[in-house]
């Protein structure tokens, strides 16, 4: 896209904080020193300002994600893989029974570059949104810089596999990062290949557990294999997933390392359906019609299976293909 094709970002100068303001259709979003403050025609929400940070900050990073991505119980996103909807109360009961909920649907280019500008301006440098709370500054207060290298940075996504003639870079020993504080017992050591002549471009393997200790974000998941749709998205957890993501597919979990937490909800209403403890071994699919929000009490690995089909939402929603993986 060329500077002159760039969407429009609509914002005021700065307020007595340091902060501009945004407004995206008839949402604005303003910031002060403690909270983030959304306003529709019908309403309006407040929310502190680091976890609207870190969930913005994701929503962006993943490209909107899979489905819905829940800011908290009232504010969120919708994708539609082209287009994406911005809501307030759209899956919240109450706010639906009091007739105050609001969505707009935007092009995608015009809502990100919202977000990213708002991220922009609104994350100071001392503030890591990615990070875990031990590894960051504070996020509230007046403006003090920025910190572009933190919400710039992009997700790890490889085209076949980490380590393969194609993704040599994307090894994270190769590229500087040290091992985590709360990954010092992980083996570093790599398995042995030996492959035939001929198939040195097909063969590979490398140690995903040395590969995740040395990671330096949170709430994260990267890609690390592709074959077809089928995406390997491991990730490390620690403290809150800063959004509660609602599918709109089947996401398979399988535990790594360590324990989660996961609070499940109906993803239209939000009613609770379930609190699911995944130890070490363990492994969940998160059904196609739910919301979930996970809880890592210490750092843990969790490998996160996709699938990547642009097939399934519609599919599933004209009831093609069930909910969950399996009926019993």
């Amino acid at each position: 896209m060329s500077t002159s094709q760039l969407p429009e970002v609509k914002s005021t100068e700065p307020n007595e904080q340091g902060y501009r303001s945004y407004s995206l259709g008839e949402f604005t979003f303003r910031r002060d020193e403690h909270f983030a403050h959304i306003d529709w025609p019908t309403g309006r929400h407040v929310m502190a300002v680091e976890p609207f940070l870190k969930a913005l900050m994701r929503d962006i990073a993943w490209n909107f994600f899979y489905g819905t991505v829940n800011f908290d119980s009232v504010i969120g996103t919708v994708n539609h893989y082209g287009d994406v909807d911005l809501f307030a109360g759209r899956f919240n009961e109450d706010y639906r029974k009091a007739e105050i909920d609001h969505l707009e649907n935007f092009p995608h280019d015009e809502i990100k570059a919202t977000f990213e500008a708002m991220l922009g301006d609104w994350v100071n440098e001392s503030f890591d949104p990615f990070a875990a709370p031990q590894e960051t500054g504070s996020a509230y207060g007046d403006k003090s810089g920025n910190n572009m290298a933190a919400v710039t940075r992009t997700r790890v996504t490889a085209k076949r596999m980490i380590g393969m003639p194609d993704d040599e870079l994307l090894r994270s020993d190769e590229s500087g990062y040290t091992v985590n504080r709360m990954f010092a017992d992980v083996d570093q050591s790599e398995p042995e290949v030996k492959v035939e002549p001929g198939y040195e471009k097909e063969v590979s393997a490398f140690s995903l557990f040395k590969y995740l200790s040395r990671s330096d974000v949170t709430w994260n998941p990267s890609v690390v294999s592709v074959c077809k749709d089928s995406l390997y998205c491991p990730t490390t957890e620690e403290f809150i997933l800063p959004i509660i993501h609602g599918n709109d597919r089947v996401e398979w979990f399988i535990q790594l390392s360590d324990e989660i937490i996961w609070e499940v909800a109906d993803r239209e209403t939000g009613r609770p359906r379930a609190n699911v403890v995944m130890k070490a071994g363990d492994c969940a699919a998160m059904p196609a019609d739910i919301r979930h929000q996970g809880f890592s009490p210490k750092r843990s690995m969790l490998l996160v299976w996709e699938n990547n089909s642009a097939a399934l939402p519609g599919m599933i929603a004209r009831g093609e293909t069930p909910n969950v993986p399996v009926e019993f």
